[in-house]
């Protein structure tokens, strides 16, 4: 089970994505809300979806989620 995090600000195509709390480009603080512990990318995406329409796993921690 790993903790999920949604990125504040949308990337230039306009997706907030959602990263492990291991990911090597995990936003800063101040740019993330925590999502909370998750089996899997896809309900963290669901849960994230909570907070913005448009949400998309990151390619590097989430690559099964990352459809954009």
């Amino acid at each position: 089970m790993d903790y999920y995090y949604v990125n504040k600000n949308a990337q230039p195509t306009g997706e907030h994505e959602v990263h492990k709390s291991t990911c090597s480009y995990l936003p800063d603080v101040n740019n993330r809300i925590g999502l909370g512990y998750f089996f899997s990318c896809a309900e963290a995406l669901k849960e994230a979806r909570k907070y913005y329409n448009n949400v998309d796993g990151c390619y590097y921690c989430c690559p099964t989620c990352h459809k954009r």
